[in-house]
């Protein structure tokens, strides 16, 4: 998609937080991302870069994104598998794609022929599944609290388990007792008999150390509306809420450390969250009941002040940022109108993973695509510790040339 010069001002000045920084210094970044969109179009859509010495530099990079020596904006868009309608011409089955490992490798790989040839790697993983067996499945938190993942449409969606105060009050009652004797309810009856031959051939079972919430899971269960209701007209009810969710999450956590022969001292430290929802609290509110369980989860597995704290938000969650503060949150992934520069005075030890809209680049908008990347480096050029990502999911739509022409402005005007 084209856009024309006042458009793509429009759209960048309104929706990217332009409004920070002078004027003139937004046209500036708009027109250097339409002379290097000029030159691509005149190149049949193929941005000019040396993929040689990209691909060296993004080494050196990614290697340590705070180095003094960090050749350049690190890239931190490596694609997804959700890409590969519209760049192979597929009609999409998301289902199969899903569920059917043999049909995404194959498609993959078709993918991975395109890519090295546009940006000069193979992106996607190719691997098909081994056949041999695995670990049997383990439940998940939403099974300790009744709430069923059913798909729809493209993909997995959990299912409210309580609809009212009374029902939530019930269901807590069936989780308080479910979590006394949790590892018999989380394994399957089979577990015991095939763990001997599982840890003997060197697979450890599956570790738990992420999770979507705490607010998503917590809306999922209960609902929005119900819980924002919830936390302001009976805040004793959601701090039971709150404190089961916790101890169920540090419950499962160390039932599968002790199935793969860890102590609370060997398991290993990190935990990263999916909570898109976050949003909807305000910080009283999040500070309330989602600051409690993230806090009691990296007291327990993030202790030490390397320990991976991540979370994904692509969401408007600014507001929250003086929480996330307290409990020394160091990687991050949020939405596309919480700017570099906003998350780093709240962070200043964070990686950022961020701040491409997402839909700038599934819509291939070819110059807000570049005067982003110039934006992000910008902010990034003092402190440095950003990796140039989507601020959120990378969607169908995104293409290889687009990926490729935001290596070109990487390496044409976002060098340190």
């Amino acid at each position: 998609m084209r856009l024309s010069r006042r458009c793509a001002e429009l759209r960048f000045h309104t929706c990217y937080g332009i409004c920070r920084h002078e004027r003139s210094r937004d046209q500036d970044q708009l027109r250097r991302a339409e002379e290097l969109v000029a030159e691509t179009q005149a190149n049949d859509g193929l941005a000019p870069v040396d993929l040689e010495r990209f691909w060296e530099d993004q080494a050196k990079a990614r290697k340590n994104v705070w180095a003094a020596d960090c050749p350049q904006l690190p890239l931190g868009i490596g694609m997804s598998s959700e890409c590969v309608w519209t760049e192979l011409g597929v009609e999409e089955d998301w289902h199969r794609l899903t569920h059917d490992g043999a049909f995404r490798a194959e498609l993959n790989q078709r993918y991975n022929e395109l890519s090295e040839k546009v940006v000069g790697r193979r992106l996607l993983n190719e691997n098909k599944p081994s056949g041999a067996p695995g670990w049997p499945g383990v439940k998940a938190l939403h099974d300790i609290f009744e709430a069923k993942n059913e798909w729809h449409d493209w993909s997995y969606w959990l299912k409210q388990a309580a609809n009212t105060p009374d029902e939530l009050a019930a269901l807590l009652d069936r989780v308080e007792a479910r979590v006394e004797n949790l590892r018999e309810f989380l394994l399957p009856p089979e577990w015991d008999e095939r763990k001997g031959d599982l840890l003997a051939a060197g697979r450890k079972p599956p570790r738990y150390r992420g999770q979507r919430g705490p607010i998503t899971f917590a809306c999922s269960v209960f609902g929005p509306e119900n819980l924002i209701f919830l936390i302001m007209d009976q805040p004793e009810l959601a701090a039971r809420f709150r404190d089961l969710i916790l101890k169920a999450m540090l419950g499962r956590a160390r039932i599968l450390d002790e199935e793969g022969g860890y102590t609370p001292e060997t398991a290993p430290h990190g935990w990263s969250w999916a909570d898109d929802n976050c949003c909807l609290l305000n910080l009283e509110m999040y500070e309330f009941f989602g600051l409690p369980i993230q806090k009691g989860i990296f007291d327990r597995y993030c202790p030490d002040p390397k320990d991976s704290r991540y979370q994904h938000s692509d969401s408007d969650m600014g507001q929250l940022l003086p929480a996330f503060a307290k409990v020394k949150l160091n990687g991050t992934n949020f939405g596309p109108n919480v700017m570099a520069d906003e998350i780093r005075a709240h962070l200043p030890d964070a990686v950022i993973h961020g701040q491409l809209a997402p839909f700038t680049f599934s819509r291939h908008e070819e110059v807000n695509m570049v005067a982003e990347t110039i934006r992000d480096f910008e902010y990034s050029r003092e402190h440095k510790g950003v990796v140039f990502s989507t601020a959120g999911s990378i969607n169908n739509g995104s293409r290889l040339t687009g990926l490729r022409l935001i290596m070109s402005a990487i390496q044409r005007y976002c060098r340190y």
